[in-house]
């Protein structure tokens, strides 16, 4: 019987989408536009000049793809790591599938079919062959990745990057199967090192490991057939309690497209999106009833338990860490009266105000998964108590603004890639019209 592993493979081959709905498309073309634009903004993240530091020091002389949109140009690999790593430096890319899906299929396949010279269409089917693949996998799981330590944006998407490079290198069947087995052993990251410059390398990492797997594979390198659905395989390595299915799919690949299920969903604030139900509370109850920080009391955040294992500096020192800190994202949002860029600052974090509140705060944890998002509970829940007495509570939130169910206007999806892009001036108008309309360059390096 054909395993999991060779029908991947046949599907990254001849994906064979027919006509993609529309829903679908704006789908893609968002996970485009907002990634170039997180990349952008953080293109001069400390970890990205030590990344290309590093790169340079190392040297190459391969010219075949762009780095964060300018004129310099190094291997497709090189240019992988390095705007996968900007695009997910500061932690405001969108999530779905239990990861961050786009930080890592954009700049592979933005890379990819640069030196490729493919056009704006078959980056854009490339991205959707590795939405898919790491929809299928999600799909295999019922436990989640995070409270065994495993990143999932490392782990499924090193697999999702090359399924993404295999389709534009237009390999066959059994080069495709060899570039998935090859990939599955390139997985991981762990969640130990979130709030560090490793988390974004993560997905620089993985972009880089799917393509060097796919040239690998070409090159004649071997991997074992059933590397992801083998007992001691992929899927079996990262299972943290062993319930996962590893037979072939019930339905072909592409016949019923993933991304409609759970599309992508784009992030308001640059912080870890277990916190964005939490600040959408603490924003609308400031607003309704006008609260004056000196007035708080104490404040109390129900969340799940897969949320507060990723959420662990409870004390954060620095920007860096405060995006995974649910004490500074709340005390953010009472202080700031919002949670920007401009506040994961280490000055920010070390306002005396915002060390106050963030000693106010009570996090209870509770058991149950929300069925669309299962690292989520199914809901969130804020309570501010007052020294008047008073408590204001936010009832259940159930999806943060900007979730794949309650999505963001376009005009609100413009204004975050104009905020993040604004140094490029004139630029960031070009950069926007060109991804608006993707899928009619032809030539993807037309973008820049």
């Amino acid at each position: 019987m054909k395993g999991l592993t060779r029908e991947l493979a046949e599907f990254v081959s001849n994906p064979n989408f027919g006509t993609i709905p529309p829903r679908a498309v704006e789908i893609v073309q968002s996970g485009f536009i907002d990634t170039i634009s997180t990349m952008i903004a953080g293109r001069n993240e400390p970890v990205v000049g030590i990344i290309r530091k590093f790169l340079e020091n190392r040297g190459d002389s391969l010219k075949e793809s762009s780095i964060l949109g300018s004129s310099i140009k190094r291997s497709s690999v090189d240019a992988a790591l390095i705007n996968g790593t900007a695009a997910h430096a500061l932690d405001f890319d969108d999530v779905s599938l239990g990861g961050h899906p786009s930080t890592v299929l954009v700049p592979a396949a933005m890379a990819e079919g640069e030196a490729l010279n493919r056009s704006g269409e078959d980056v854009f089917i490339a991205y959707l062959v590795g939405y898919e693949v790491w929809a299928d996998l999600f799909e295999r799981e019922t436990d989640q990745y995070h409270i065994k330590g495993w990143h999932p944006t490392a782990v499924r998407g090193t697999i999702a990057a090359a399924a993404t490079s295999a389709y534009l290198h237009r390999l066959n069947p059994d080069q495709c199967q060899q570039a998935l087995a090859l990939a599955a052993s390139f997985s991981s990251g762990l969640v130990a090192n979130f709030g560090t410059m490793t988390k974004p390398l993560h997905a620089g990492r993985a972009a880089a490991c799917g393509l060097e797997a796919v040239r690998l594979a070409c090159a004649g390198l071997t991997a074992s057939p059933d590397a992801i659905e083998h007992h001691s395989g992929f899927l079996s390595a990262f299972s943290p309690n062993g319930n996962v299915d590893l037979s072939p799919g019930k339905q072909r690949l592409g016949d019923s497209l993933k991304i409609l299920t759970y599309g992508l969903s784009i992030k308001k604030y640059p912080t870890c999106y277990a916190t964005h139900r939490v600040i959408d509370a603490v924003l609308d109850l400031a607003k309704v009833n006008s609260i004056d920080v000196n007035d708080v009391k104490r404040i109390s955040a129900q969340i799940g338990t897969v949320q507060a294992s990723m959420l662990r500096n409870h004390s954060p020192t620095t920007g860096l860490e405060a995006k995974f800190s649910l004490e500074f994202s709340i005390a953010s949002a009472l202080h700031a009266g919002r949670v920007g860029l401009s506040e994961l600052s280490d000055a920010f974090v070390s306002e005396p105000m915002i060390r106050k509140l963030m000693t106010q705060v009570d996090i209870e944890t509770v058991n149950g998964s929300c069925p669309i998002e299962p690292i989520f509970s199914m809901n969130d829940r804020v309570s501010i108590h007052m020294t008047d007495g008073r408590k204001l509570d936010s009832g259940d939130v159930r999806f943060a603004r900007g979730n794949a169910m309650l999505p963001l206007a376009q005009s609100d999806l413009k204004t975050k890639f104009i905020g993040c892009t604004e140094e490029l001036g004139v630029g960031s108008e070009h950069l926007w019209n060109r991804l608006s309309n993707l899928r009619t360059l032809p030539k993807v390096s037309q973008i820049y």
